[in-house]
This record gives C-alpha cells, structure tokens and sequence, in this order.
C-alpha cells in the first residue's frame, strides 16, 4: 500500500472515530476512549468528588467572571444542592465588561444560557468546545446577533472564553458525565464581575448598571438557595423564580439584605468606577506565563493589549469619614448681611447704631473717683 493511501485511510478512520465519538456523546453513551474527547475526569477531581459528597454523574453548573478572569465548576452534592468543585483560571477573553450585542464586537457574552449534549463539540479546532447558545432569549429581544460564542481550548479569543486545553479536556469530561447521568442541559452563567454588593455599588455609574443589576437577581437566586435558578425573560428583562415559597422566602430575604448594603455602601461614600480593557483580559497566573513567553500557551491573541487589561477609571472618588462629616455638618447660623433687608453696606452699620448695651440688672457703675491736692 502506498504512503498516500495510508496516509489517507489514517486521517479518513480518525474523521470517522471522532464522528462517532460526538454522536455518541449527544446519545449519551461511553465516548471512545481513544480520542481526546472521551478523556477521564481526573482522579485528584473524583476524589475531590468524593470528599464534597457528589457522585460523579450528577449535574453540574458552570460561572465565568470576566474581571476576575475565572471559571467555576459546581456540582450538585447527595443532599440536592450545588457546592463548588473547581475554579480554573481563565486563559484568555476579549472584549469588555458587559454583554455582547451584535457580530464583530469581540464582546464575551454575559448572561443566563443553557448548555446540552448537542453543543458540545469534540471536533473543534480549539483542542475541545462547547457552545454557550448565544444569542438567548434575552439577547434575541435586544437585537443582539452573532453566532458561535464558546468556551474552548487555545490561549485565544475573539469573543470566547479560552481554556488551555488540559483545562477544556477537564471541563468537556464533567459536562459529558453529568449528560450520561441524566442531566438534559446545565446552566451556564456569565458574569462581568463577582456580583457582590461592593462590586455593584462600586460600578453604580457604569453604563450597564441597570442590565447587570438584572444579573444580580438571578445571582441571588442561586447564592441563596444553592439550586439552579429557573430563568425566563418576559418585555425584554430577565425574570428568576425559586423552587419553592420556602426558597422564594430565602431568596427575598437576602435580596433585601444586598440592597440595603449597597444602599449603605453609596450613603457611606464608596466610590464609583468603571473599568475598562484594551480588548479583555487573562487570569494573573497566565499572565506571568505569558511574560515568560511560556510554549504550552499556544499563541496568546491580541498579548499587547493585556498591558491595559483591568483598568479603573475613577468616575465619582470615595469621600473620606472627615468629608462625610463636613457634608453632614449642620449650617452655620446666618451673617448680618444674610439677613432680609441688610446689605453689605448698610447692615452692620445699622445694627451698630441702633444697638443698646445690655447690662445685667444688678450691675452698679463703679464710683468717680476724684483726687484732692496737696496742700503740704
């Protein structure tokens, strides 16, 4: 058989396995093990399973947060709700704080989206992908286009959040067993920052302000409950329920709770910002690697813009206790001139003229006295 032929036959058979291998996985059965796409959850990772209660097929959620530049993993524990698993530090985004709204603008979407068997893709041309399924409800409602949005392999990104490729082989093996345990779709939420009230507080003058307080809701919801909040969206806003009334019950109140803090954060003076990025950024431990020009990176799309990743500009500036007292301070009782009818001129004048000493009523002059002269 000729070099050309083998060569030929090799790469058709290795289409073949990897076709199989991705219908196989939307079917829900055993990927084949010889292709990346079918690698194992690690072991250290089903003995952190163990450890957390959680059996290795259950379901799981995942959370991006740009500014801290990391991806979540959580898994639902024996006794029903989500507890963290892992964190992997993101290798690469583009783009900006906020949500992707049209095709080109190398946003990272932010939002509430759902991630099934389907748009898992073992074929990708980053090692390994998944479609987060932008455009949602949401974004569809706000004219929002593009197509394609992922979390993949390979250090780089035009509008995706890029894992190096032991991260996604990781990641894709958590999504395909929790999919062989039962679980139809997992929930995928992205986010521009973790959403505690000191971060809200703290971009309060941001122009997305109003669409991530919308975020935040639906962060509530699963801070509080620790179950996968279910999401909707009806005239163009996202909408949350809890499971049950005892869970709508926890999640009002620690709604009320982050309201009143970011209340008291703004009342006590914190100050307002908004951050902004050259084109996206890189979690500080790549960073360092990508200082070093490190192989395993791959190449880093777009590194010249990493040196203006994260910055803070200063919009309202945080007042200090002694400012918060001078603004608080009562106002000083009026000058003469600020009375009606006085003026500059005129008014302490006249208040001279007419004025009439004030003497205490048991005040007595004290006696003239007179001096004799001396006669001797």
């Amino acid at each position: 058989m000729s070099k050309m032929l083998v060569s030929k036959t090799l790469a058709h058979a290795l289409r073949l396995g990897a076709a199989a291998s991705f219908l196989a996985l939307a079917s829900g059965a055993p990927a084949l093990a010889s292709t990346k796409a079918s690698a194992p959850v690690p072991s250290t990772t089903r003995t952190l399973m163990a450890s957390r209660d959680m059996a290795p097929t259950a379901p799981i959620l995942v959370r991006v947060f740009k500014k801290e530049s990391v991806l979540e993993v959580w898994k639902q524990t024996r006794a029903g709700r989500y507890e963290i698993l892992k964190t992997f530090p993101i290798c690469r985004w583009s783009g900006q704080l906020g949500p992707k709204r049209r095709e080109g603008d190398r946003q990272a979407p932010e939002g509430f989206y759902s991630v099934g068997p389907k748009q898992m893709n073992p074929n990708s041309q980053f090692h390994l992908s998944f479609d987060i399924g932008y455009p949602n409800a949401f974004d569809r409602a706000h004219g929002g286009t593009g197509a394609y949005l992922m979390v993949h392999g390979q250090c780089t990104s035009s509008g995706c959040y890029a894992m190096t490729d032991a991260q996604i082989e990781e990641v894709y093996a958590l999504a395909r067993e929790a999919f062989a345990g039962g679980q139809r779709a997992f929930q995928f939420q992205a986010f521009p920052f973790r959403m505690t009230a000191e971060n809200i507080a703290r971009h309060r003058s941001d122009a997305n302000i109003a669409f991530w307080r919308q975020l935040k809701v639906g962060y509530d919801h699963f801070e509080a409950t620790r179950s996968e909040p279910r999401v909707s969206v009806a005239a163009g806003r996202y909408a949350f329920e809890a499971g049950d009334e005892k869970a709508m019950a926890n999640v009002l109140a620690y709604r009320e709770t982050e309201e009143q803090r970011i209340a008291k954060l703004v009342e006590d003076g914190a100050a307002s910002v908004r951050t902004t990025y050259a084109d996206g950024g890189m979690n500080a431990i790549f960073r360092a690697l990508a200082a070093k020009s490190e192989p395993k990176l791959g190449v880093v799309s777009r590194p010249e813009a990493l040196a203006f990743a994260g910055k803070e500009v200063v919009l309202v500036a945080a007042r200090t206790p002694m400012q918060m007292a001078l603004a608080n301070a009562p106002a000083p009782p009026p000058r003469p001139t600020d009375l009606p009818g006085m003026s500059e001129a005129s008014g302490l004048s006249e208040l001279i003229a007419g004025a009439s000493p004030i003497l205490p009523a048991e005040f007595t002059p004290w006696p003239r006295l007179t001096f004799a002269s001396r006669t001797d």
